[in-house]
């Protein structure tokens, strides 16, 4: 590999553990996803190891999180041997929706079951909070059916979409 081609995926792979914390992932996550990301086959454990430089239970504790997450799947090694690989997840549109439904779609429903509960307990004449909290609803069903588009369209057909309200 090129010294362009190895400084790339390394600044790549750097963007990605920060991309981790972000989303209340360590940084070794990131770094491990990035590693199987640009692998050209999937990776066991004590390979990630060496690539790393973690140690065995970081890689260990890590990819069993990121296998939980959708991030990372578990590969058998091949001719059935009994070391466990792992390959990413390199369709990131499938991902984020995976995270639209199971977490920005149950924290919209939440809220939003909340936001509707306070205004029925206002009266009709509440004043400011009644008209801020009709806002707050309105503004919650729009990122709920936003959220919902995303997670049943593909990138492509949310993309048509948009051009087509855009036109």
């Amino acid at each position: 590999m090129s010294e362009n081609a190895e400084a790339a995926r390394e600044r790549v792979i750097e963007s990605l553990e920060q991309s981790a914390e972000v989303y209340g992932l360590s940084r070794s996550a990131g770094r491990i996803y990035g590693v199987l990301y640009f692998a050209d086959a999937p990776l066991s454990i004590p390979e990630l190891v060496d690539r790393t430089g973690y140690a065995k239970s970081t890689v260990s504790n890590v990819t069993r999180t990121l296998t939980r997450v959708g991030l990372i799947h578990r590969r058998s090694s091949d001719g059935g041997g009994r070391r466990v690989r792992f390959a990413a997840e390199r369709e990131i549109w499938y991902i984020l929706q995976d995270v639209f439904q199971q977490y920005v779609q149950r924290e919209l429903q939440t809220t939003h079951r909340t936001i509707r509960r306070a205004e029925r307990g206002l009266d009709d004449g509440e004043g400011v909070e009644a008209e801020r909290i009709r806002e707050l609803r309105e503004t919650y069903e729009d990122l709920q059916e936003i959220v919902e588009l995303a997670s049943e369209l593909s990138a492509a057909e949310l993309r048509d979409a948009l051009d087509s309200y855009e036109g």
